[in-house]
């Protein structure tokens, strides 16, 4: 995404017939003006058409719905102020919701194809360790110091977010602690210099590589989001730090204090965790031979820092040479290498798209599927990779976010996983919140078993990850003793329960569960036309090749591959070409061909351009490797039919190729006949010309054919225009109602504020009140003026978009003839 929004003044060049949006959840601000990455996708997409897909639509409140309407149509409802009023505050009309969502959403479970996908287990390992009693008054120490009110490395403006960042590292290893630390106690040395005073803490973590850029914007918007469900707008600069005296006695012994906490996490070397995870992967080792999977596994950590030392540490003890890593950036030497020998292999095979980021992530997944044994990744891993190649992941640490972890095991629990798939996950025996976090997770969210995990139900439930995420940090933060944290998270698992049992009712399955009703049904009917019409694309774009490119190929039928040897295109290179396939794996050094590969985009212009003068066509349908009923039904028949293609240009571009035929005794060949004739193979004569009866009767069930299928489209087009009308005369209502919900809430403090006056005790009182009445009078007239100017504008635009849809439900079109053949089947 990121690469698209740095090219969407090129992207809205393109007149796209389709954009598709994956993981378009990253994009549920992009209504917001702050969100840039959403505003420059959203603004190179306008006015096309878009498919937007997701897992996640919904996962901290109603507000990412309207975000995500607004990518596809930012008229689907008005203003966020009118959809508050409708649909979030008190008394929303969810039932009025669901029917609009009903227009452009589509939801389905993996419990509904689980009839037609496989989908493996999930089988989970905890393996717990005992840390040291040195490891363990550290993690004691550095919690206490989080846990103070007033510290200079941990600014008011940012406390909240530096401490669960901190807290993450502090859970996954003293080599990231002391990383994290050095950085915060390297700021509190800089302000010493008054010059350097407002260097902010968090810039400094992010500069040191310490937190992945997408995790922090994920905590940074949804505390936005939360202000924002608060109707509390965030302190214009509540991240930044806040400027304070300096106490230079008390930050020196901040500093003193740092640089022990320090030196104490360098001087346990390698900790009883890290240790701990040699014996966890011969575990998972074993479990894959057992399955007879791929010995592989994927390290999920939260720290950069956590990641190189566990790549250091595994190659050092036995995994030399079979360790990766794979995180935001990647900029290291080794990444850069593989990248390059990918490169050089994949450049001209189809596989490069000129993207490092995209070509990249392609080439350390190709290095680990192909070569290497273990992959770390940081949470920038968690989303965008297919690792259904590997079936063990081992969780370092573990994420208090049960939407992420779901992330994590989704990239190998998967559609086309063939094995079930071994969570291992680790357990610190001495921390009482850690080992209740973790029951949390397994029993209440079931993450890590099972064939379908976490329910969307059950992640949708909790307001939001993050919002889960900062409830475990209160705890952290405000219990010391085993009891408080005990009672504390039986607190937390009571309303948890109740959110589960109460919000899965009601907000969330009223919103989505009508779009699961009919899925079963419709993949039933759907699946097998769908594979059906795919491998007839591809055997037509084979049989297309094979005719264009026989001077130039030789061509393997089996393989459907093709050894180009001399080409007809100017920087396509020679050499071994197979069309691309899902069921068959991708040959290194080998070209990938395609409908969008130049070549085949060659092809295909070359085969339209050839004249098709009038032929005679005998199609065997004795010979065919299938049965074909409807041409069998024609052996020992012949006649005529003709093709045209006919192009209308109403409220889309639509293209039709027709076909009119008959047989010699005069009988109607109808389309479908006529199409699965081409199905079969042909020997193909010339003929001196085409009679004139034929052409007469075939010119008058062409016209006949075009009238009906230009009928069709524009009864298509009145729904479509009476539909947009629609939606239009919602959204208007949408502006009035905020508009007009504004006015009665200032009537209303008027009338409240009146009361109060005729009740006032004292003249001074009194007097105050009629001030506020009046300047709330004042409101009321602009307000009332404002609606007035909002009623015209919406008039103006409604009239202007309605003139729009008249003028696109005008049919132009084009009719262009395509060959007339003379028939016969036998």
């Amino acid at each position: 995404m990121h690469f698209a929004a740095s090219r969407a003044e090129e992207l809205k060049e393109i007149a796209w017939d389709l954009v598709v949006i994956d993981e378009a959840h990253k994009l549920r601000n992009a209504y917001r003006e702050s969100n840039r990455l959403g505003q420059r996708i959203r603004w190179a997409t306008e006015d096309r058409k878009k498919l937007l897909l997701t897992a996640t639509p919904l996962q901290n409140s109603l507000l990412e719905l309207y975000g995500l309407s607004t990518l596809i149509d930012d008229r689907l409802f008005g203003d966020l102020a009118s959809f508050r009023t409708q649909y979030i505050n008190y008394g929303g009309d969810i039932s009025g919701l669901r029917e609009r969502l009903g227009t452009f959403c589509w939801r389905s479970l993996r419990s509904q194809v689980i009839e037609f996908v496989r989908y493996t287990e999930r089988k989970l390992i905890t393996r717990p360790f005992k840390p040291t009693e040195q490891e363990h008054k550290l993690y004691e120490a550095v919690s206490s110091y989080l846990m103070r009110d007033e510290t200079y490395a941990l600014p008011s403006g940012q406390k909240h977010l530096l401490i669960l960042l901190v807290r993450k590292v502090l859970a996954s290893s003293p080599h990231a602690v002391a990383g994290t630390l050095e950085i915060m106690r390297d700021r509190l040395l800089k302000l010493m210099d008054e010059a350097k005073q407002n260097a902010s803490a968090m810039d400094l973590l992010i500069s040191g590589e310490e937190i992945d850029d997408d995790l922090l914007d994920e905590i940074l918007e949804d505390q936005e989001d939360a202000s924002l469900d608060d109707e509390t707008p965030m302190p214009e600069k509540a991240l930044e730090p806040q400027v304070k005296k300096v106490d230079l006695e008390k930050l020196n012994a901040e500093i003193d204090e740092l640089t022990d906490y320090i030196r104490w996490a360098r001087s346990l070397g390698i900790d009883t965790k890290t240790r701990a995870l040699l014996t966890a992967l011969v575990i998972g080792f074993n479990a894959m031979e057992e399955m007879g999977a791929a010995k592989k596994v994927v390290i999920f950590t939260e720290s950069r820092r956590t990641q190189n030392w566990l790549k250091d540490f595994l190659e050092g003890n036995g995994y030399a040479d079979q360790v990766l890593t794979f995180n935001g950036t990647n900029k290291d030497d080794a990444s850069g290498q593989i990248y390059q020998e990918w490169l050089a292999v994949n450049k001209v095979s189809g596989r490069a798209t000129g993207s490092r980021q995209v070509d990249l992530r392609a080439a350390i997944i190709d290095r680990f599927r192909d070569r290497a044994s273990v992959l770390i990744a940081t949470e920038a891993g968690a989303e965008g990779l297919n690792l259904q190649f590997c079936s063990a992941i081992v969780n370092f640490d573990l994420p208090w976010n049960p939407q992420r972890i779901e992330q994590r095991i989704g990239r190998c629990h998967r559609y086309g996983q063939k094995h079930d798939v071994v969570v291992i996950n680790f357990l610190n025996e001495r921390n009482e919140a850690d080992r209740r976090v973790h029951e949390l997770l397994e029993q209440k969210f079931n993450l890590f078993t099972g064939v379908f995990g976490a329910s969307d139900d059950v992640l949708g439930s909790i307001e939001a990850g993050v919002d889960f995420e900062r409830r475990i940090l209160e705890i952290y933060q405000g219990c010391r003793s085993e009891e408080e944290i005990q009672s504390a998270f039986e607190k937390l698992q009571k309303e948890l329960d109740e959110q589960i049992q109460t919000k899965m009712r009601d907000t969330r399955k009223m919103l989505l569960e009508h779009f699961d009703e009919d899925v079963h049904d419709r993949l039933k009917v759907n699946l097998a036309g769908t594979q059906e019409r795919l491998d007839r694309i591809g055997r037509l774009f084979w049989a297309v090749t094979r005719h264009t490119l026989q001077n130039h190929a030789e061509f393997d039928d089996q393989s459907f591959s093709f050894t180009l040897q001399n080409s007809p295109v100017a920087h396509v290179s020679h050499g071994r070409y197979h069309l691309i396939s899902k069921t068959q794996e991708n040959v290194p050094g080998e070209y990938l061909y395609r409908l969008s590969h130049p070549l085949g985009e060659h092809v295909i212009h070359e085969a339209s351009k050839r004249p098709c003068p009038p032929a005679e066509v005998v199609f065997d349908i004795s010979g065919n490797v299938t049965r074909i009923a409807v041409v069998e039904r024609l052996k020992g028949r012949s006649g005529w039919l003709s093709l045209q293609q006919l192009h209308i240009d109403s409220f889309d571009s639509e293209e039709y190729l027709l076909f009119s035929g008959m047989d010699d005794a005069g009988n109607n060949i109808d389309q479908e006949t006529c199409e699965k004739m081409f199905n079969c193979s042909g020997l193909v004569r010339a003929i001196a010309a085409v009679p004139d009866s034929a052409k007469e009767r075939l010119m008058r069930d062409q016209e006949r054919h075009a009238r009906a299928t230009l009928a069709k489209s524009l009864e298509e087009n009145s729904r479509h225009f009476f539909k947009a009308r629609d939606q239009l005369d919602k959204w208007a209502e949408d502006m009035e109602m905020a508009a007009q919900k504004e006015l009665d809430d200032t009537k209303r403090q008027i009338r409240d504020l009146q009361r109060r006056s005729r009740q006032a005790p004292t003249i001074e009182e009194q007097h105050g009140l009629q001030e506020k009445i009046a300047k709330l009078e004042r409101k009321k007239r602009t307000l009332r003026e404002r609606i007035f100017d909002i009623e015209d504008e919406i008039a103006e635009k409604r009239d202007h978009l309605v003139e729009s849809l008249e003028k696109r439900m005008q049919q132009k079109t084009t009719v262009t003839p395509v060959f007339t053949i003379r028939w016969s089947v036998i």
